[in-house]
């Protein structure tokens, strides 16, 4: 009798939440997941069978883990691409590959790239680190001030990135120490925007597409604190443009597995010129399960985690239709009591509707600890709902919105 034959074996570099939700989905599908992750406390690493413990920005260590997977896939950015070069030339495919993964760990690269096909972007430019102030004076003087510097790498929820109201002393400052620390910089037009919208697509080695709808992305001190599905007031028309040019971005950078592009919805410019409405820029791109796509384990028929799941098999995509005609969901973040679970009984009590998703992480003031998720069709009762299990969990008492 021969053997069935054996089901692949996926590797998550990363440790944190999304692998933590990943695990979730493979359970349903039988699929193995194997988790490297940087401490045996860390997110996911409580709930997968299958964990080891290592350095996945250490060659060696990634090397080891890779061994035995029959793909490799990421919860953040910040494996080093040559390293994932090492990684697939192993003969262990990497998805999204490491030169998709470059344009989602360089923010210069990407603006690069997107540019060079005619995706729509800011201004930009480098800042060369031997004399930026000239590049920056240039720059503000032809896109206005204020700008937004950022550093190429390593930036994420509002870190690495600042808004200079002009060539002051300040910024000269501000500059100086960064490049003195070895950040590379780059500088941004201020773009003034209407609201914040993401994207979140699927795309399979084989080349099957999928696109969930746009949502409307609501920060606070530069981190997510509310995602509402589908974007309330977008036309049709913009969120069909949104979906196509995520999926065009997708194809052009041969990206496997997940893609969410985050987009400013920009205002219309004030010519006088008839016709001129609303339109897209891309902010940032991120290759993984994104913050932005939590809404679709209760919201979607196909959860982002289970989609990337396939993406990454090269299974047939599942449904990306919603299961509800507006779905909300609310990030919890660290408060100054860490006694999270003493809160479920109002919660739970006060609105038996609302889904809580925690991450097994410490409790720290603004952290991202967990999500909450409410659906129905009266969207002003949803994010109301939304945001006061959000804020009791943080603080214990509602705080009418986020704090």
């Amino acid at each position: 009798m021969s053997n069935p034959p054996q089901t692949p074996v996926v590797g998550m570099a990363g440790g944190g939440q999304l692998a933590r939700m990943t695990q979730q989905a493979a359970i349903a599908l039988g699929v193995p997941l194997r988790v490297l992750a940087g401490a045996p406390g860390e997110s996911a690493a409580k709930v997968v069978a299958d964990v080891r413990v290592g350095d996945d920005r250490a060659l060696d260590d990634l090397m080891a883990f890779a061994k035995g997977c029959d793909v490799v896939t990421f919860d953040h950015e910040h494996v080093p691409g040559p390293h994932i070069r090492e990684v697939e030339a192993s003969g262990v495919p990497c998805r999204p590959g490491s030169a998709a993964l470059a344009h989602a760990q360089d923010k210069l690269v990407m603006r690069d790239r997107l540019t060079a096909f005619g995706a729509p972007c800011p201004a930009y430019a480098p800042l060369p680190s031997a004399d930026p102030m000239p590049a920056l004076e240039a720059f503000g003087r032809e896109h206005g001030w204020p700008v937004v510097l950022k550093a190429t790498r390593g930036g994420y929820d509002g870190k690495g990135v600042w808004v200079a109201d002009n060539l002051g002393v300040e910024t000269v400052e501000l500059v100086g120490r960064l490049i003195a620390e070895g950040v590379d910089l780059m500088v941004e037009q201020h773009v003034p925007f209407r609201r914040e919208l993401a994207a979140l697509v699927a795309r399979s080695p084989y080349g099957q597409g999928a696109a969930y709808p746009i949502v409307e992305t609501v920060q606070k001190d530069g981190i997510c604190v509310e995602v509402i599905s589908p974007a309330p007031g977008l036309s049709g028309e913009l969120a069909a443009e949104a979906q196509s040019l995520a999926l065009r971005i997708a194809d052009e950078l041969g990206v496997t597995g997940l893609l969410a592009v985050e987009l400013f919805e920009t205002e219309p410019p004030r010519t006088g010129r008839q016709g001129s409405g609303r339109g897209l820029l891309v902010n940032e791109l991120a290759m993984r399960p994104h913050n932005s796509g939590h809404w679709t384990i209760e919201g979607a028929r196909t959860s982002q985690f289970e989609q990337h799941l396939r993406a990454v098999l090269d299974l047939p995509l599942g449904s990306t239709e919603p299961t509800a005609r507006y779905t909300v969901m609310a990030n919890v973040l660290g408060g100054d009591d860490p006694d999270v679970y003493s809160r479920y009984f109002h919660v739970m009590a006060h609105d038996p509707g609302v889904k809580v998703h925690m991450y097994g992480k410490e409790s720290r003031p603004g952290r991202k600890i967990g999500h909450v998720t409410v659906l129905g069709d009266d969207l002003a009762d949803l994010r109301e709902r939304a945001r006061h299990a959000a804020d009791y969990l943080r603080w214990g008492k509602a705080m009418g919105e986020h704090a």
